[in-house]
């Protein structure tokens, strides 16, 4: 635990020293798990975002893409169950005033108290799972009793008893107008539209990156839950007989995906099954990855079946179903959920490294996948002076139409790589003396941290060639 909490407060310290993340409003105090990007946050954050927006829509010929709005009519949240049924369980501290969602406070105590006893732990965790199944909210308060549990701030026992609480943000002076909980329910609304426009049949997909927001109880650990955050969505639209061959194809696909990027090795990732569904799904499965604080949830795949077309076009009014092969039916949907924010820490996490180097010295480095990466390249001369920052200047503004790079002369080389490591920028090129008589510059690898000689025209070529696109996606199209 104290390993774990180490790393995360470095890590934490590392993205915003570096610029990727900074606390929301934080001259005035911030807000709890609110965050925003900084400059090399958003650079990384939109190359995430190309990345899964090409892998779904470029290699995928019968999926399109979607961008719908986060104010939405009243009426989409009455038809998709979210006024009725998007609930948490909580339970207040009357001491401290803080809320907690009770599931939560039991795992973290069996997870930090049972450790020497297995079997009281395996006991304790497979009643909390019956309760909740029953929705026995009374024995889940009363174990809560039983194991003496006091609220994490004020370290007493003085709970309320245990409610539902809707995590949707209602927005006021608006009667019934909500800021969007989901991305889904944009998708559903314009199933028609899309079939019209683009001539979709079925099996199609259309894919959505959008804002979603959910007045978290219990917002925590950094980027993965968070009140705004950013969903990268795909609804699938099949024959109902084909739901079982979907899913299990999508579910397969995305885990394949993942694997891909070598954020870490198969042990890293794994598929774990719905004990409890969701009130529109039939089936559910949830790829977890092993984050610092554990495996948890980072995309879901489910079948929604019917339900979220057949509830719209009851509430609607409007046919919201397709006339193919003789047949008149609503399609069944399968749904792969990648939550972005999480994605970004997962990547972010299990590439920051440090490294001990041969002469004792340590480096800090992020190690990104190079397509990721905020920065591609960076430039440099060598020294200040006998016209070398001239011709670095010049190949830097050659070739930064076609590449981010970075242009720095303000430290010495040692310190211009070192923080270039800490970035995660795949290479250096140095113009020295050497550039003047033969038109050649030292390229620096920033995982191996080794040197060679290139020639100037090369630069872009390998630019483009290390760190594009092209090579991993055309390694992905491979396997679909």
């Amino acid at each position: 635990m104290k390993k774990y909490n180490h790393f995360f407060d470095f890590l934490i310290s590392h993205a915003k020293i570096y610029g990727f993340i900074f606390p929301s409003s934080e001259i005035y105090g911030g807000l709890n798990a609110i965050y925003d990007y900084g400059p090399y946050g958003v650079e990384l954050k939109n190359n995430i975002k190309e990345f899964w927006w090409k892998s779904m829509t470029q290699l995928h010929e019968n999926i399109v893409g979607l961008d719908s709005s986060i104010l939405m009519h009243s009426d989409v949240w009455y038809a998709s169950g979210h006024v009725d049924k998007f609930n948490e369980l909580l339970i207040d501290n009357k001491d401290s005033k803080k809320r907690y969602r009770p599931e939560i406070l039991i795992q973290e105590y069996v997870e930090k108290n049972f450790l020497d006893d297995p079997k009281k732990k395996e006991k304790t965790l497979s009643r909390l799972s019956q309760s909740l199944k029953k929705k026995d909210f009374l024995d889940i308060r009363v174990l809560i009793d039983e194991l003496c549990i006091c609220d994490p701030v004020f370290k007493t026992k003085n709970w309320t008893e245990i409610r539902h609480f809707n995590m949707m943000f209602e927005i006021k002076n608006e009667k019934n107008l909500f800021l969007r909980p989901e991305t889904a329910q944009g998708i559903f609304s314009n199933f028609y539209n899309v079939i019209k426009s683009n001539r979709m049949k079925i099996p199609f997909g259309i894919a959505q990156i959008g804002k979603s927001f959910r007045n978290e109880i219990f917002a925590r650990k950094f980027l993965f839950r968070m009140r705004e955050f950013e969903q990268m969505e795909m609804q699938f639209f099949i024959l109902p007989e084909e739901e079982i061959k979907w899913y299990e194809y999508w579910k397969n696909s995305r885990l394949k995906w993942h694997l891909e990027l070598n954020l870490g090795d198969k042990k890293s990732y794994r598929l774990s099954d719905h004990d409890h569904l969701a009130h529109y799904a039939s089936a559910g499965s949830d790829i977890e990855f092993h984050f610092p604080f554990g495996f948890k949830e980072i995309e879901g795949i489910h079948s929604r079946r019917d339900f979220d077309l057949k509830s719209h076009e009851f509430f609607s009014k409007k046919k919201l179903r397709v006339f193919e092969l003789k047949k008149n039916y609503i399609p069944y949907v399968i749904e792969t959920s990648l939550g972005l924010d999480r994605f970004f820490l997962a990547i972010f996490s299990s590439s920051l490294k440090k490294e001990k180097l041969e002469n004792g010295t340590i480096r800090v480095v992020l190690k990104l996948p190079y397509y990721l990466s905020p920065v591609k390249a960076a430039i440099f001369p060598l020294v200040k002076k006998d016209g070398l920052p001239e011709i670095a200047k010049k190949i830097f503004n050659d070739i930064k139409i076609c590449h981010r790079l970075i242009y720095d002369e303000k430290k010495s080389i040692g310190k211009l790589y070192r923080r270039q490591d800490a970035i995660g920028t795949p290479f250096c090129f140095t113009i020295d003396y050497d550039t003047i008589k033969t038109h050649t510059v030292t390229m620096r690898n920033r995982d191996s941290m080794k040197q060679k000689r290139i020639h100037v025209k090369e630069i872009s070529k390998i630019i483009e060639k290390e760190t594009g696109l092209k090579k991993i996606l055309k390694k992905l199209s491979y396997s679909i």
